[in-house]
């Protein structure tokens, strides 16, 4: 069949391993929010978005049922919310997100990462000065949505961006950390189709590189996204 079907086996094999990462990711999302809050997704506003992040994942109804039931029980591991800090090589500032039942496993982890790659994992806090925190929402463009006009209405609720992407044609509205619970109430009592919630880390201090450069920095975030404790990593990488 020729090094073509090899190719495309390894693309498909990549992508169902991506899709296994996120639905495991999510699974661990609903386990917090089920701890935190209950089981129940309509008084439970953050399992009500990790729900429909699942919807937008293409995650099975039963895979998030069962996970919402694993939850409740009393078997179900105790996760954690872990962030670690360092950087690549070349300065570039990297940030991970961790959900672990095993902090001593993933620290160890994550150093050997950094270390194996020629990065140097470093002190909890030390890039609050290049990522904000912010409220992520994405919702359906219809034709009956001004996107200026709600950007204004969303501005009272703590949103500082909204704008198209014209390549999705979805809405894409940041906003202030503490903004989400008001965020989102908005958006669900106004009726749109919300594609999409979810908190991210955006750069506010971005480095240029060169591709090889960048090359070397993606070894690190390549092994960083492969480990099961990892649910994301941002950096502030931009290739010249």
């Amino acid at each position: 069949m020729g090094r073509a079907f090899e190719f495309r086996k390894a693309r498909k094999m990549k992508r169902w391993g991506q899709m296994a990462k996120t639905f495991t990711r999510i699974g661990k999302d609903i386990a917090i929010a089920v701890k935190s809050a209950g089981p129940d997704p309509n008084s439970n506003s953050r399992l009500r978005a990790i729900i429909q992040n699942a919807k937008a994942a293409n995650m099975p109804k039963a895979n998030v049922e069962n996970a919402i039931k694993r939850a409740s029980s009393k078997d179900q591991e105790d996760y954690k919310e872990m962030v670690y800090e360092g950087y690549a090589q070349h300065g570039i500032a990297i940030l991970v997100e961790c959900t672990t039942d095993n902090t001593n496993r993933s620290v160890a982890n994550i150093r050997s990462y950094f270390s194996k790659c020629g990065g140097s994992l470093g002190t909890s806090g030390m890039l609050d000065f290049i990522f904000d925190r912010k409220s992520v929402f994405k919702i359906a463009k219809t034709d009956n949505i001004d996107v200026e006009e709600l950007e204004f209405e969303l501005i009272d609720f703590g949103a500082e961006e909204v704008f198209l992407d014209e390549e999705t044609n979805q809405i894409n509205i940041y906003g202030e950390f503490t903004a989400f619970g008001g965020l989102q109430k908005f958006l669900e009592e106004k009726g749109f189709e919300l594609l999409q919630a979810d908190f991210e880390r955006i750069p506010t201090d971005m480095k240029t590189i060169t591709e090889e450069q960048a090359a070397d920095v993606e070894k690190l975030i390549e092994k960083l996204e492969e480990d099961d404790d990892v649910q994301n990593v941002y950096h502030n990488m931009i290739i010249a």
